[in-house]
């Protein structure tokens, strides 16, 4: 036995040794991902950082003399954090997530588990319905919102009105929610059919044991489907997440509209401002790599208590 196990480790198949190191073949294949990458995400990032280590430097009488690019080290980042407008958006982002993101999440889970136990043929069409709205870009969806939200152009405030009812969708107490029902109208279908996907990929033969057992459709959907759709709840989770902190073209087009919305109504918004509003590129960069951190930050941590939860149960 012993020389048969020597044999098969000194020679394979065809008398070729094969080598321990990855084909070049492979690395063929992954080079236009990672130059694509490196190109449109590592080099970007770099650069915003580098930017935002600069400041311009003024010299003559008063400042008014030729201005030139100086290293500022950390102080972007420290008039960053002593704006407290730009610190209020951050407040404002969270408290958006910590609403809309389990709201959007539940619909988008509802309309899954509605899907799943449906025909094929009401499947189809009502999966066309949902993920419908996330076809629209977000710029035109905001506008088509917006005349829905207008007192005298809205038919929605005309009929509320005839029974007594004024609601003012874009005040200063309701202008953020009336942004966060744009996003789940342009997001739960997405994350709906990401679910679905997940749903779809369950064995049939699980169904039919809880179906011998006597399991009901609700016993089903909460002890089957929901574990074993768990790995789709998060990575819908981490996106929405990462959206909240991105959110930049809804309050945009919204802003005319109502004054409750500034330029620093989001930490997007505010860096966009002061590049293209102030003229003050590296502070918007010194905003944006913050963002960027806070972002990584909360995804990794909600990963991070997902997998430790899922450590303990599995023990």
């Amino acid at each position: 036995m012993s020389t048969t196990i020597s044999r098969t480790r000194k020679s394979a198949p065809g008398g070729t040794r094969r080598s321990a190191r990855p084909d070049r073949a492979a690395w063929g294949f992954l080079f236009p991902f990672v130059a694509l990458f490196l190109f449109t995400f590592v080099l970007p990032l770099g650069y915003a950082v580098y930017q935002s280590l600069l400041t311009p430097v003024r010299s003559g009488p008063l400042g008014l003399g030729r201005a030139t690019i100086g290293f500022a080290g950390l102080d972007n980042y420290g008039l960053a954090l002593q704006q407290s407008a730009f610190l209020e958006s951050f407040a404002r982002v969270l408290l958006f997530g910590v609403v809309q993101i389990p709201v959007m999440l539940l619909l988008s889970t509802a309309l899954a588990l509605a899907l799943d136990t449906l025909s094929h043929r009401w499947a189809g069409i009502l999966r066309a319905a949902c993920f419908l709205p996330y076809g629209v870009p977000g710029v035109i969806a905001s506008i088509l919102w917006g005349f829905l939200y207008v007192p005298g152009v809205s038919p929605i405030t005309d009929l509320l009105g005839r029974v007594g009812l004024t609601p003012d969708f874009l005040g200063y107490d309701t202008a953020l929610w009336s942004i966060a029902n744009i996003v789940i109208w342009e997001f739960a279908g997405y994350n709906m059919l990401v679910i679905v996907a997940q749903l779809k990929a369950i064995p049939q033969e699980l169904y039919e044991a809880a179906r011998i057992d006597g399991a009901g459709a609700w016993q089903t959907a909460m002890r089957i489907k929901l574990p074993l759709a768990r790995p789709a709840l998060v990575l819908t989770g981490v996106f929405s997440i990462i959206g909240t902190l991105q959110l930049f073209a809804e309050p945009l087009v919204i802003k005319p509209l109502t004054p409750a919305v500034t330029n620093s109504y989001t930490p997007n918004l505010s860096a966009y401002n002061e590049a293209f509003a102030n003229n003050n590129i590296y502070l918007a960069a010194a905003e944006s790599v913050l963002l960027a951190l806070v972002a990584s930050v909360l995804s990794f941590g909600f990963l991070s208590l997902v997998n430790r939860k899922e450590r303990r149960d599995a023990r």
